[in-house]
Order: C-alpha cells, then sequence, then structure tokens
C-alpha cells in the first residue's frame, strides 16, 4: 500500500548548534531533528566498525559473549510487536555470521535465503552491564535526562509482584545498544512514557517514517484501542479507516548521525545495510506533560478493562495501579515519588547556589533559570494529579525530606545533577571531597535546616514547589 510522504526530516550540524538553540528549535517545539558532528570522539566507532565500515561482529563476540540479549525475529508478529527470545551475544553474533555465509554461498537456494531468520538484537543494557566500558559520551543536548539519572539511583517501582530481574518494562535503564542486519526493522510505535528518544547510527543506514502527534489518531481503529503494525502492509481501510490520510516524514539516517525523536511522533524504522545504533530514551521538564498523559491514558485502560470486578474486589484502585505498573512501567505512586526526588533534588541545588553567592546573582544564572523551570513544570503535573478525584484518599506515597537527605543514593543524584547542568551551561560545579561534604552544606543552608517537609499527595508536593518559589 502506498503511503504519503510529503517531508523531510531537517539536518544540522551539533557543532554549530548551542544547547540553546535546540532547546528553543527542538526540544520546546517537539521537532526531530537529525545532528551531524557529534559522535567522532566516540571510542565505539573505532572499536564496533571494521575498516570497511561494516559491524565489527568480532569485537562483540570477543568482549561480551556471555552477555545475555532480546533477539527480535523481525518476520514473526508476537501481539503487538516481534516476537523476541533470549540469547547470548556470542550465540546471536554467531547466527548472523552463519546466515551471511549462507547467504552470500554460491550453493544457497532462494529458499534457504527466505527461511533465515532475521533477527534484530533490541534493547541490550550494556551501558549498565559494562560501566567500566565507556563506548560513547551522551551528546550535551541529551544530558538532561531525568530518567536515566533517577534510574542510577532508584527502581522506579519497588512492588514484588511487577517488578522483577528480567522483568523488560522495570528495567534498570533506558540507555540500549541495537544491532540488525540489512532488512532488519522496528515496527510502528511511539516511544516508552512517550519519553523523547535519540538514536545515533554507529555504522550502516537507517530509513524513518514519522508521524506527528497531530495525526497519530489515524494509525488507529475507530475505537482507539490498537494501531498498525507495519505502514507498508496491506492495511485494512475498515479497520483503520483514517490510515490513508496520514502524511509522513521520511528520513535516511546515515552513519555517524543522530536522530533526535521526540515525544509522541509515531515512527517505523528499517535497517538499510547491516547496523549498529546507541539509543537512549528520556525525559525532563519540557516533556513531563507527555509522561503524565500516558500514564493517565493507560490508567483508564487498565481501570476499565477490569470494571466488571469493581463490587467484589477489596482494593480496586490497587489493582488497577499494579496493573498501570505492569504494562506501562511506573503508576500513579511510582511518578509521584519520582516528581518529589527531582523535585527535591532542584531544590537542593537551588539553595546550594543561593548560598553560594548573592541572591540576584543566582537568579540571573541560567542554572538556577532551569532548575526553577524545572520545579514549575513538576508543580504543573502535579496539580493535574490532584485533580482526579479520590485518587489519593485511599493510597498515598510517602516522602520525607529529612530520610531523603540521608540516603546515599539521593546524594549521588544530586551530585550528578549538578554536574549535568555544570556541563550543560558550561558553569564552574562544586569539588565535593565526599558524599558527606554534600550532606552538610545543604543541612546547613537556613533554608532547609531544622525543617522537614514531608510530600504524601500530590497537593503537598505543588505547595512545596510553591512554598520554595516564594521565598528563593
Amino acid at each position: 500500500m502506498g503511503i504519503k510522504i510529503e517531508g523531510k526530516i531537517e539536518k544540522v550540524n551539533g557543532l554549530e548548534l548551542s544547547y540553546d538553540d535546540f532547546v528553543k528549535r527542538y526540544m520546546e517545539k517537539n521537532q526531530p531533528v537529525v545532528l551531524t558532528g557529534l559522535t567522532d570522539q566516540w571510542r565505539a566507532c573505532t572499536d564496533w566498525v571494521t575498516s570497511n565500515g561494516k559491524p565489527n561482529l568480532q569485537f562483540f563476540a570477543t568482549h561480551f559473549p556471555k552477555s545475555t540479549v532480546q533477539v527480535a525475529d523481525c518476520g514473526t508478529r508476537e501481539f503487538t510487536d516481534q516476537k523476541r527470545v533470549q540469547m547470548s551475544v556470542s550465540k546471536f553474533v554467531d547466527q548472523w555470521v552463519q546466515g551471511s555465509v549462507q547467504e552470500e554461498g554460491s550453493n544457497a537456494s532462494t529458499k534457504d535465503v527466505r527461511d533465515k531468520p532475521l533477527l534484530y538484537l533490541k534493547d541490550w543494557h550494556l551501558v549498565k552491564e559494562y560501566p567500566e566500558y565507556t563506548a560513547y559520551t551522551t551528546p550535551l543536548f541529551f544530558c538532561d535526562d531525568w530518567l536515566n539519572l533517577y534510574l542510577d539511583n532508584y527502581r522506579m517501582h519497588k512492588d514484588s509482584d511487577v517488578y522483577s530481574d528480567s522483568n523488560e518494562i522495570c528495567c534498570s535503564d533506558y540507555r540500549f545498544v541495537y544491532m540488525g542486519e540489512k532488512g532488519s526493522w522496528t515496527p510502528l510505535h511511539a516511544d516508552v512514557f512517550r519519553s523523547y528518544s535519540w538514536s545515533a547510527n554507529v555504522c550502516g543506514k537507517k530509513r524513518w517514517l514519522f508521524l506527528s502527534p497531530s495525526q497519530s489518531h489515524l494509525v488507529f481503529d475507530r475505537n482507539m484501542k490498537s494501531s498498525v503494525y507495519n505502514i507498508f502492509d496491506e492495511v485494512s481501510e475498515t479497520k483503520f479507516p483514517g490510515f490513508k490520510k496520514a502524511i509522513w516524514l521520511e528520513c535516511i539516517q546515515e552513519p555517524n548521525e543522530i536522530i533526535f525523536v521526540p515525544s509522541g511522533w509515531y515512527h517505523q524504522v528499517h535497517n538499510l545495510e547491516d547496523t549498529i545504533s546507541i539509543n537512549h530514551n528520556w525525559f525532563n521538564g519540557y516533556n513531563l506533560c507527555w509522561v503524565w498523559d500516558l500514564l493517565l491514558k493507560d490508567y483508564n485502560e487498565a481501570k476499565e478493562y477490569i470494571e466488571d470486578i469493581k463490587d467484589i474486589c477489596d482494593d480496586f484502585e490497587g489493582l488497577c495501579q499494579r496493573n498501570l505498573a505492569a504494562n506501562t512501567g511506573m503508576n500513579f505512586y511510582d511518578f509521584l515519588i519520582f516528581l518529589a526526588r527531582v523535585c527535591f533534588a532542584n531544590l537542593v541545588q537551588i539553595c546550594h547556589l543561593r548560598g553560594d553567592g548573592e541572591r540576584s546573582v543566582c537568579n540571573m544564572s541560567p542554572v538556577a533559570q532551569q532548575l526553577t523551570s524545572n520545579l514549575v513544570s513538576i508543580q504543573k503535573i502535579a496539580l493535574k494529579v490532584n485533580s482526579l478525584e479520590g485518587l489519593t484518599k485511599t493510597h498515598k506515597s510517602h516522602f520525607n525530606s529529612t530520610e531523603t537527605l540521608s540516603n546515599p543514593e539521593f546524594i549521588k543524584l544530586c551530585m550528578v545533577l549538578e554536574k549535568t547542568y555544570g556541563v550543560i551551561y558550561s558553569q564552574q560545579t562544586s569539588d565535593y571531597h565526599s558524599k558527606r561534604s554534600l550532606v552538610d552544606d545543604i543541612r546547613d543552608l537556613d533554608i532547609i535546616k531544622g525543617h522537614t517537609f514531608e510530600v504524601s499527595t500530590p497537593e503537598d508536593l505543588a505547595k512545596l514547589i510553591d512554598h520554595f518559589i516564594r521565598i528563593l
């Protein structure tokens, strides 16, 4: 079936783009862009690529042979995604190499080639698994990453009934490596949590098809429950009446190019050559509203799905929240605790800046302006969550500032957050000699010293932010 392609994605030299320009032109406007010139110093571009520009499969088989990875069979559909199996990296490489030899061999029949599974390694947590191996550095434009900074210190969801180490949704981070041979592909989708994502081609070439959020309804069925799986299939006009009206943007991503995928943009991706890519999902104050909108949508669907047992269920709301966490990766209470911790980490940084200099200087600081903007974004979402009738009456989260300040994970979060904004805005960051010194610095600040702040509801969080904004 033909699709309407009526636009291209802009390509920009990332070395000639400032962070503020990236924010104003792409992040705030939620517009995709391809960035060039940002991968030249990456170790991955040397280690992972052969002299002729192909994936260096032997490097992975030698250095990471026993890593267990998820591999999609691109020719087999399973529900709304491709069927996935787990295997070691060495086995994946062996199957890729054997398939390539078979396809190139003079005795290979057409049937042999057609029957060969088209495998695509996806969602490999290489950074988390091998922290001592620095394959790349996250480009400056994507460093304001609340999701992964948080998950480096906390689990998003702690319910043992939902969380397990092998649970893909409740994973340890959202930094991935993808490896696929020519012809492998990813079905139409919008990214997890409706996050931003960035994808860098270390080698190989990809074709991307994008659909603006304003047209996303066109790829859904009449009930807005299921979406098109493959836009190049013969899509049923009866089931998907709006599909032919969709207008797509196309992008051919070359080696060493990075594509920024904004929130809510549906996309389908095809590997035009043997390809290795690095992919991060992330969100921050600029797209936090997208995360909440998805949570609310998925919550309403989870609630509707089990509505018929509401009268006989002792804890119907709790069941809805457990189902939401299992299906989406977090529930309302996980989200509120996430917001509270990130909020307090931002407050700590503002208070620390305020203690280091004159208040007027602090207010003029780009870092302080960014931190305050973050608080305003969090407050807006907290008020939206609070507007849900009856939600906080039966289930409450718990955040205590005194306990939090004594938590080593929170201190680490504060330190990384300070470093992140220092790098983004090219400011000198404090040289903390130990985690304890940071704690002492914070506790000595007049605004925090001697006070305990409790957050049990979204309203508490909104009031806490309002209190600090007024006195700062």
